[in-house]
Parts: C-alpha cells; structure tokens; sequence
C-alpha cells in the first residue's frame, strides 16, 4: 500500500456516503508502524569525519610554516610577512559569515543545499594553496601574490569548512548518531593536525636558518649564513615546499571525493520557509544558550591557541629545548587523538557539561607545574601529554554541543528554516577572532619585552612574558570560560526533553503532510 492511501480511504468513508465506495474500495485499518532509529553506518562516520581532515591539514601546515616560509624562503622582509599574515586571518574570520549568509540563501538541490559548495569550492581552493607555496620570479608584487592567494584560500576553504561544519545537523536527526559522528570527525581531525605537520616537516625540515650567537656580531653572522645558504640550496628548499602543498592537495581532494560519495544530506520534515538572512541573525543571537555556549569556548579557545601560538618560542628560549618542539608537538596530537574516543565515551555516560569541566580543566594543574618548576624535560612532555587530553576535550565539546542548541533553538523557532549555517560560521568567526586576538596579544606582549628576532637566546622580559603567554594566562582563561559554562541550560534532562519534543514535532509534521495530500485527492473525488 503507498503512502497516504490508508489515510485517504479512511477521510473519504468519514465523508461520503457507504453506497460511493466500491467493494474494493471499503477503507482498510491500518495499523501505523513504529518509526525505526535513523542510525548511520561505521562507513558514513568514517566518510563523515574525513571530510574534516582537509582543513586542519592545511591549517597545521599554514599556522606553523608559513611565516618561516615567507621569512627565510620566498625573502619577504618582516613587515610585510606580518601584513600578510594579519590581513589573511582577518579575512578568513570575515568570510566565515558572508559564506554562511550565502549559504542560507542557497536553494535545496538534488545534492542538497550544503553539498555544492564542497564540490565546486574544491578544485579552487587547491589551485590558490599550491599557488601560496609558489615562489614567483617578479620581485616588486611579490607580496601582492602572496596576499591575494592566502586570502583566496581562505575564502575557498571556508566555503568547505562551513558547509561541512552545518552538515552535522543533516547527517542524522538523531542526538546520539550526530555526537558519535561528531566524536570520528574530531578524531580524524586531529589525526589532520599530525599529518600536516608530519608532512611538512619532514619534507621542507632542511628550511632551518642559522641563529645568531653574537648579538653584537649580527651582520657578519648573517652575511656568512647568506653565504652558505647557495642559490642551489634555496632553489631545492623552494621545490620541497612545493613538493610538500603538492602532496597536501592530493590528500585534500582524496578526503572531498570520500565525503561526497559516502554521506547524504538529509533535509528536516518540519521545515516549511525560509527566513532571511538577518532575521535568522537576529534570532540566533538573541538565542540565550548559543550566546552563553559560545562565550564560554571564546575564552576557552583563546586559552589554547595562546598555548598554540608561543609554545615553539616557550620550548626553544624558556625552556631551552631547542631541538624538542617537533617531539613534544607530536605527544601533545597523539595523546589528543588517543583520548577522543574516551571523551566520547564519557560524555555519553556522565554528560556534556561534566565532560567539559573535567576536560578542559585537567591541564590547568599541569600547566601550574611547569610555570612553577625550573625546566625539565621530563616534567614537560607529562604536560605534553596532560595537554594533548585537555586538547581533545576542547576540539571535541564545542561540535557535539552546538547541535544540542541548534535543536533547542528549533524548538521555540520551529519555523526558521536555514539557520544551521549562521549557527556554524559564527561560531568559526568567533573561534577565528580568537586566533587574531592571541596573534596580536603575543606579538605586542613580545615586543614590549624586547624580543631581538633571529637571536639564539632572548632577554630575561621574553623569557618571563613567554611564560605569562603558556601557562598563567590559558589558566586564568580557562577558569573563566568555566565558570561561563555554568550559566549554559542544556544539560542531559533537557537534552531528553528537547529530543521527545522534536521527535514529536517530526511526526506531525509528516502526518501533516499525509493529511495534505488526503484532503486534495478528495476533493477531486468529491
């Protein structure tokens, strides 16, 4: 029996009289069937999660090699490497919006609203990230080039990124199903972390320049490294950057083809109009638990990506691990990566808000230990470790909490359609105006301290502000984000709440549509 004729027979006996219907046509009892569990497969979250690994490939590889890259390889003097890399992250923070505004406008396709722009963005966007590693010949618009393809990419790559952050919310209408899913993304996403800077590093790692020993012999050192440092030898450390964007566009468009052929967006029953842009702002900003929740990971984001940010200049001149940056990046991903499936685990046996005071909090005593004790390796690959576990609590909370609001914002707006995009964008916007705001913190606070670039030791103001940077100030942001935390609504009850209400919502609305259909066909009948 199709859809709706069950429903049709049994509105038309209520209406017309016996004598109408014909033997065959005498209205059946039908006996409704329980709605099964949308349940997604291990191969959809693993197609799922590895569209999350093209982003933090090539962010990994940006945020840690781009500015050598400029400095030492394509020889962009200082004040314009920090143009372009100033202008680039403002410029991505910006187009996470404008991107999620165009999304909301984009229509319903036969792949879905959010698939297209994974698919169209992609070709582009590695194009404009080989074009980045790319030394040009012309000298006067060097630093135009490089400006207008870093800001290129980023423009592309959110067009990826947002899209496939909204997508979260269409792979599943189950709460369950969309925080494992969220759990293989993470887990895949710092994997992507590891593997860009495995990648880069070991392919361009010949890229180091000499420090200088001398600071009062600064020009003879720096003519002699010029020296050594050949045409030949800048000529293959060119190639191995390129050799290396090569090899991360490959895997780029290896982990696109995986998420467009292995997951299917799927669209809401209950959607019925779309809203406009700025009123679907309005509405989401003035959502009191995205508000609160986005708040409270600002500082909490701001805490690690001061970490992120110093921690190289934190291990070579505070610590004095010159040759150990590479080591102890490596134990902070791998414990990250190893401890995902953990915080998934608990965060389902003991809930998200547990999740997160535990997570986020268990490197703060850690973090103290190393501000208080004299440098010791042993001692700072423990923190390494402790980190790498707060890291994971912290990459995975925010993506298994946003749908948790986004369905409570269904709830009382059950009729703004569209809005998934802004929720995510504005969320990466803020995450990203994060990142601006420790790049210039640690910039200034470091040349306030008087930090003498190309130097193998730095005064004693660098050393100490450094250490402000990695441990005191994460700590005091994080304690803050915390408490933020309390004020946020969600908790498992009303999680469970929130899923009966929209379960039910679901099936009116499909009923609804059932009821539609049976009142037109008997019209006609009539």
């Amino acid at each position: 029996m199709a859809k709706g004729e069950g429903a049709e027979s049994g509105s038309a006996a209520g209406l017309l009289p016996a004598s109408i219907l014909q033997t065959g046509e005498r209205p059946a009892q039908v006996k409704k069937e329980p709605k099964k569990k949308q349940q997604l497969s291990i191969c959809n979250k693993l197609c799922y999660a590895v569209g999350g690994a093209p982003y933090q490939v090539t962010g990994c590889a940006l945020g840690f090699f781009l500015q050598i890259y400029l400095l030492d390889v394509a020889q962009v003097d200082p004040f314009s490497a920090s143009i372009i890399l100033f202008v680039g992250r403002a410029w991505d923070a910006f187009t996470d919006p404008l991107v999620g505004f165009c999304i909301s406008k984009s229509p319903w396709t036969r792949l879905g609203r959010l698939m297209p722009w994974i698919i169209f963005s992609t070709p582009l966007a590695i194009i404009a990230y080989f074009l980045i590693w790319f030394v040009p010949d012309f000298s006067p618009g060097q630093v135009l080039w490089y400006l207008v393809f870093y800001c290129l990419f980023e423009t592309l790559v959110t067009c990826f990124h947002v899209p496939y952050s909204a997508l979260t919310m269409f792979i599943s209408t189950e709460q369950s199903e969309r925080d494992s899913a969220t759990a293989y993304r993470m887990t895949v996403e710092v994997l992507g972390t590891v593997l860009g800077t495995a990648i880069q590093g070991q392919i361009v790692g010949q890229a180091d320049t000499p420090c200088l020993q001398d600071p009062n012999g600064s020009a003879l050192a720096v003519e002699g490294a010029n020296r050594t440092h050949s045409g030949t030898s800048l000529r293959a450390t060119k190639n191995a950057y390129m050799l290396a964007a090569g090899v991360i566009a490959f895997i780029y468009v290896i982990c696109a083809v995986i998420l467009v052929l292995g997951v299917k967006e799927q669209r809401e029953p209950y959607e019925t109009q779309q809203i406009s842009f700025f009123r679907g702002l309005r509405l989401v900003m003035s959502h009191g638990p995205y508000v609160k929740v986005i708040a409270a990971f600002l500082f909490t984001s701001l805490a690690f990506m001061l970490v992120e940010g110093n921690f190289a200049l934190f291990c070579t001149y505070t610590l004095g691990f010159h040759n150990e940056f590479q080591n102890l990046l490596l134990a902070i991903m791998v414990s990250a990566t190893c401890t995902i499936p953990f915080w998934q685990w608990f965060l389902t046996r003991f809930g998200k808000k547990m999740a997160v005071y535990i997570g986020i909090s268990s490197a703060v005593p850690f973090l103290i230990l190393v501000a208080l004790k004299e440098s010791n390796l042993i001692v700072t690959y423990v923190a390494a470790v402790a980190a790498g576990i707060s890291v994971a609590a912290a990459f995975l909370l925010p993506w298994s909490m946003l749908p948790d609001v986004i369905d409570d914002f269904h709830l009382k707006q059950p009729h703004a359609q569209g809005t998934e995009p802004i929720f995510f964008s504005f969320y990466v916007f803020f995450t990203k105006f994060a990142s601006g705001v420790s790049l210039g913190i640690s910039t200034l606070s470091l040349d306030f301290a008087g930090y003498q670039t190309g130097r193998c030791f730095q005064p004693l103001p660098v050393m100490f502000t450094l250490k402000m940077l990695v441990t005191w100030a994460p700590i005091v942001l994080i304690l803050l984000g915390l408490l933020l935390f309390k004020l946020y609504p969600i908790d498992e009850e009303k999680r469970r709440q929130n899923k009966k209400a929209l379960q039910a919502l679901r099936e009116e609305a499909s009923s609804s549509g059932c009821s539609d259909t049976d009142s037109t066909e008997l019209a006609s009948i009539l």
